[in-house]
C-alpha cells in the first residue's frame, strides 16, 4: 500500500498599497473571528519555516504540488493563494475574507507559510503529515493489534474472497523484531518491496531470527502515519486483507521505521506466523 499526497492550488491577483511583517497574525485573527457567515476556528495556524520554503519555491514558478515535492514537504492537504501588486495586510485580509474563507477557516489546516518579494505575496496553508516518533512504537503496535483482532472477529470479504471470523492473534516479540529489521531496511535504503536489500525473503528473515514457522506471511506499507491508516489500507487491499484474516496464523509482529528524506517518510512491516508444532 502506498499513500500519495495531493495539494490544492488557489490563485488570486489583487493590487493594493504596502506589505507588512505580521500577516500571519492578521490571518489568524480572521481565522478566529470567522468570515463569510461562517464561525471562526479555535485552532491557530502555526508559522512554519518549512512551509515558508514551499511558498518561496512556488514563487519561482510552477505548481504548488511541484514546490511541495522539491522542498520535501509532506502534506495531507494544502491550499495556496497568490496576491500580486503593492498590497497591504488589510487588503490581503479583506480578499481572504471575501474569497478564500473556506481555506482560512479549514480546521484541518494547522500550518501557514508566507513568502513576500516586494509586490508579490504567496500564502500556503497545509495539514502536514506528522510522522510518529520511535518512542510511540509501543502504543502504536498495541493499536494495530487491537484493530487487526477487531477485523478478524467478524466475517468479511477480501476482494472477491469471503473469510469467516478468525481467532485473535497475539503479539510475537520475535516477529516484531523481524518486522522492525525489514522496515528499517526499507527506510534506510528508500525502497518498498518484500525482498530485502540483501535479497532475503520474509520467510528467510523469520528463520534467521530464530522463528521456526509452520506458516508465515508479510504485509508492508509506506506513507501511512497512524495505526488506523495502515490497517485500513491493508483491509482495502485483497491480498493484504487475506493475510490479515488468515486462520492459518496465530501471532503477528508489527513495526515501522522513519526516514524524513526518503520518498515515503515512513515504512511498515507486519509479519504473520504460526510456529512449528502449534
Amino acid at each position: 500500500m502506498r499513500i500519495f499526497i495531493a495539494g490544492l492550488a488557489i490563485l488570486c491577483s489583487v493590487f493594493s498599497a504596502t506589505a507588512s511583517a505580521d500577516l500571519a497574525a492578521d490571518i489568524n485573527r480572521l481565522r478566529k473571528q470567522g468570515c463569510d457567515g461562517h464561525a471562526g476556528s479555535a485552532s491557530k495556524l502555526e508559522t512554519s519555516r518549512e512551509l515558508d520554503a514551499v511558498a518561496r519555491e512556488w514563487s519561482r514558478g510552477g505548481k504548488l504540488s511541484d514546490a511541495l515535492t522539491k522542498t520535501n514537504y509532506r502534506a495531507i492537504d494544502s491550499a495556496s493563494i497568490h496576491m500580486a501588486g503593492t498590497v497591504n495586510d488589510a487588503a490581503i485580509v479583506r480578499v481572504l475574507a471575501d474569497n478564500y474563507c473556506e481555506a482560512v477557516l479549514n480546521p484541518a489546516f494547522t500550518a501557514i507559510g508566507l513568502f513576500r518579494d516586494r509586490q508579490d505575496v504567496r500564502i500556503v496553508v497545509a495539514a502536514p503529515v506528522i510522522i510518529p516518533a520511535a518512542s510511540d512504537a509501543g502504543p502504536i503496535s498495541a493499536r494495530v493489534l487491537t484493530l487487526v483482532n477487531e477485523a478478524r472477529s467478524k466475517p468479511r470479504k477480501c476482494g472477491g474472497t469471503a473469510f469467516e471470523a478468525a481467532p485473535a492473534l497475539t503479539l510475537s516479540t520475535t516477529l516484531t523484531r523481524v518486522a522492525a529489521a525489514h522496515a528499517k531496511d526499507m527506510a534506510m535504503h528508500d525502497f518498498f518491496e518484500h525482498e530485502g536489500s540483501d535479497g532475503s525473503t520474509p520467510a528467510q528473515r523469520a528463520v534467521q531470527a530464530g522463528y521456526q514457522w509452520r506458516n508465515i506471511a508479510e504485509n508492508i506499507a509506506a506513507g501511512a502515519t497512524t495505526a488506523d491508516a495502515v490497517v485500513g489500507g491493508w483491509l482495502e487491499s485483497p491480498g493484504h486483507c487475506a493475510n490479515l484474516m488468515g486462520t492459518q496464523f496465530t501471532e503477528m509482529g508489527i513495526a515501522y521505521a522513519t526516514a524524513p528524506k526518503s520518498r515515503a517518510g515512513i515504512y511498515w512491516s507486519q509479519m504473520f506466523g504460526r510456529p512449528k508444532g502449534k
